[in-house]
């Protein structure tokens, strides 16, 4: 049986719009949950950092007394410290890591604190410590937000992945609807 061309290349044009827009919808709604979780899992984060820059400012005022009980700055205590051997070189080293990090920690608590989830969006930067991220994530429940700002941040999640795929699909269809022209132009 011949089926004429036309109706072969509009049902494989048909099945072609209905599998992207199945999709980009698909894509799409992924994208709303998973954004619509930002809120939530910031909130998780900031709770994490202001409890890791408080553990290490802890350690850092024994380090502090440590080096005031021996009559030294904390910097020339260190430099003392590093010099006394390679167990004491090591503990050095750790010392100077716990000071660097409580300094970019805090510098980081001090830009989220008080912002709400959109400026906390904007300030996502300050929010890249692996190790908190990671222990946030674990303690972290997705659950369907039922807030203004989960509904903006899903909606956002949502026509932004929508676009992005309508964007990348539109691409490749006109880059194929090149190439066909251009081969069938030659037969």
């Amino acid at each position: 049986m011949h089926v004429p061309r036309p109706i072969l290349v509009g049902a494989f044009l048909w099945v072609d719009k209905m599998i992207t827009r199945a999709l980009t919808m698909a894509g799409a709604v992924t994208g709303a949950l998973g954004l619509s979780q930002f809120p939530e899992f910031s909130q998780q984060y900031m709770q994490r950092l202001g409890g890791a820059v408080d553990e290490l400012s802890r350690q850092i005022t024994r380090y502090e007394a440590d080096a005031a009980d021996v009559d030294m700055t904390l910097a020339a205590y260190l430099d003392q410290l590093s010099q006394e051997g390679a167990l004491a070189k090591t503990q050095s080293e750790n010392m100077a890591f716990d000071i660097a990090r409580h300094a970019r920690l805090s510098q980081d608590l001090a830009a989220l604190e008080g912002a709400g989830p959109f400026m906390r969006a904007k300030l996502a930067s300050h929010m890249g410590d692996r190790d908190i991220a990671k222990r946030a994530f674990e303690a972290y429940k997705p659950a369907v937000p039922a807030t203004f700002e989960g509904a903006m941040f899903a909606g956002t999640g949502f026509f932004g992945v929508w676009a992005f795929l309508a964007g990348i699909i539109a691409f490749f269809r006109r880059l194929w609807r090149g190439l066909r022209g251009a081969v069938l132009r030659k037969a």
